[in-house]
């Protein structure tokens, strides 16, 4: 699904997100998913006018099993490389325990989501073999330039990334517009944070992102702006306090 210019979705829907990023022919993905997201991803490719052979990296905001989803056939199969912020790679490589509390739920969205993951191989999820790292502030060498934003709360590693020739923030789960676990929708703490305050407080560090378009992880895109997305974060974390 095309999102923007130079920006596109894999999926058919918003519950579980992963993005291409197209420059000059040569593509970057930003996480990916759950495994059985392998499909989709070809299908957006080949919507593009692009194949596999045209991405140049996977970047990964951090590492639960559904954004690593398919990242490590991709990187064995195709070669393509996989990076990770470096608080995240032995999360990524399976060596450490997810951090995750489930937070707030309600049994039906809760259901809804496990089913969702059970048709797209959420249980077939593979921890990588070998992933690179990066640091806070860098400017990755892939096609967009994302730099990143560390935002630790969701995981230590959860991390965003700034595209600003495409005025875009792709925030992985370091806020979410839909809330898998309860259904509600709109700028919040996502579910299966480790510290949610911290998750809060971390927010922060986006007071100087000029970014138009905020794409989360999980939800539909946020198209008024990093400031008024932050504050809906912080409202929603107030009242549920």
């Amino acid at each position: 699904m095309r999102i923007a210019p130079g920006i596109h979705r894999i999926g058919t829907d918003s519950a579980v997100n992963a993005y291409l990023l197209e420059e000059g022919g040569e593509v970057t993905i930003i996480d990916a998913a759950m495994a059985g997201y392998h499909d989709d991803l070809l299908r957006e490719l080949d919507a593009m006018g692009r194949t596999v052979a045209d991405v140049r990296a996977l970047v990964l905001t951090h590492g639960h099993g559904d954004h690593i989803g398919f990242a490590e056939r991709l990187r064995r199969e195709r070669g393509v490389p996989v990076s990770v912020h470096e608080a995240d790679a032995a999360l990524a490589r399976g060596e450490v325990p997810n951090p995750a509390r489930t937070g707030p739920t309600k049994l039906g969205p809760l259901l809804g989501f496990l089913w969702h993951g059970l048709r797209h191989g959420g249980l077939r999820t593979q921890h990588l073999v070998e992933v690179a790292t990066y640091g806070d502030g860098a400017t990755l060498d892939v096609p967009g330039s994302p730099r990143v934003i560390l935002l630790p709360g969701h995981t230590p590693g959860s991390a965003a990334l700034h595209a600003p020739a495409l005025g875009a923030l792709f925030v992985g789960d370091a806020l979410a517009t839909y809330a898998v676990t309860t259904g509600r929708r709109g700028p919040q703490v996502a579910p299966f944070s480790a510290d949610w305050q911290q998750a809060v407080a971390s927010l922060d560090r986006l007071a100087d992102v000029d970014a138009a378009l905020v794409l989360a992880g999980h939800g539909d895109p946020w198209t008024d702006g990093v400031p008024a997305a932050v504050e809906a974060v912080r409202k929603s974390a107030s009242l549920a306090a």
